[in-house]
């Protein structure tokens, strides 16, 4: 024995020598069955340390798995990903393997049950070795915490969209629902199970969303009047007391979308015509549509100046230019009576052109910017 390369120590299950190893670093813990030799350490080996069967519970509504005392949204396609995830988890690979390789390989035993072929390959001691288990996965279905209080009407906050002096219309509407929408993806993105819209109804004054949270609710109203312009109140509601005593409150935000939006032309009574407004955020600005001259409210009249609809340029029709007379006027045809008409020339009219927007109001015939309806 003494010709024998090797440790100099003897394995003391079959008293064969133990070949020589690399001693562990400082304060590295030295394995137990470094005494053993390569044919008793692989008789005990085991690659894959994994359990006899696997229980997981997945939320019917929105795919969300227990785990814990906690559901997680693992985004998975099917529940076929979700047996994979869940195996992956619960496998445990041998600390002394190197260069690990592994598959898996899902079989659809029934509706609940899934059956992982789980194969590994790696490198211990120098030598290869491979390994295959067979995981079942029972898949229970049950409904989770953030879906048990969508479906029970569960809500915090109502965000009433409305206009100030008027309806809003209906593109209004569906933007500030696709704001709270946005906003309530993202939280969710963000790992946020306590956000949802719990109810989007129709009311014949505007829309109300409710919200899962007060401070989701304030979230909304803050990024849909950023967005729309307006304001909103909040008006908080006693409705209980938690389990620890603390009172619980609903918020109502009460959102009021400027009396003027974007395209409305109104008539500041101020003797230098009509106004297309352009903005309601912070004052209204606009442009003057007998000069092209930008306009802006006073501060202290914000987004509502004293002044009146007299038309929107949604209703602008494209007519023929018929002469350009001076600096400050130009004839256009009536689009109503087809005769020619001198209208105020504003700096944003191209003399080049062949026919321009205009619109009839009340108060006259005006020549308006190209894109104006967009």
């Amino acid at each position: 024995m003494s010709g024998t390369r090797g440790s100099g120590e003897f394995c003391p299950r079959c008293g064969d020598p133990v070949p020589e190893r690399e001693e562990p670093l400082p304060g590295e813990p030295r394995e137990r069955d470094r005494v053993l030799c390569d044919a008793c350490y692989f008789d005990d080996f085991e690659l894959v340390d994994a359990p006899d069967r696997i229980e997981v519970t997945v939320c019917g509504s929105c795919g969300a798995v227990h785990r814990g005392n906690r559901w997680v949204d693992v985004g998975a396609r099917d529940y076929t990903d979700v047996a994979v995830d869940e195996v992956s988890e619960a496998l445990g690979v041998h600390l002394n393997a190197e260069e690990v390789r592994w598959g898996v390989e899902p079989e659809q035993v029934d509706q609940n049950t899934i059956r992982m072929h789980c194969t590994f390959a790696g490198v211990v001691r120098g030598v290869a070795v491979e390994e295959e288990v067979v995981v079942p996965v029972k898949i229970g279905r049950g409904t989770c915490d953030r879906c048990g209080r969508v479906a029970g009407g569960s809500y915090a906050a109502t965000v009433q969209v409305r206009g100030r002096g008027r309806t809003p219309d209906p593109a209004e509407e569906r933007e500030a629902v696709e704001i709270a929408q946005e906003l309530v993806a993202d939280r969710e993105a963000d790992g946020d199970r306590d956000a949802f819209i719990t109810e989007i109804t129709d009311q014949p004054e505007g829309k109300d969303i409710k919200l899962s949270t007060n401070q989701l609710g304030k979230a909304v109203a803050t990024r849909i009047t950023d967005r729309l312009g307006g304001n909103y109140t909040e008006a908080p509601t006693l409705v209980t007391e938690d389990g620890d005593g603390n009172e619980v409150y609903r918020v109502t935000f009460a959102l009021r979308l400027p009396k003027f939006r974007p395209g409305d032309l109104i008539d500041p009574d101020d003797g230098d015509g009509p106004v297309l407004v352009r903005s309601v955020q912070g004052n209204l600005k606009g442009v003057r549509v007998t000069t092209g001259e930008a306009y802006e409210a006073e501060f202290e009249a914000g987004e509502t100046p004293d002044a009146e609809t007299v038309g929107e340029a949604d209703d602008a029709t494209e007519t023929t230019v018929v002469a350009v007379e001076d600096d400050h006027a130009v004839q256009v045809l009536d689009p109503e009576t087809f005769e020619s008409t001198t209208v105020p020339r504003p700096d944003y009219f191209d003399p080049a052109d062949d026919a321009v927007p205009v619109i009839k109001t009340r108060t006259g015939l005006y020549v308006l910017p190209d894109g104006s309806g967009d």
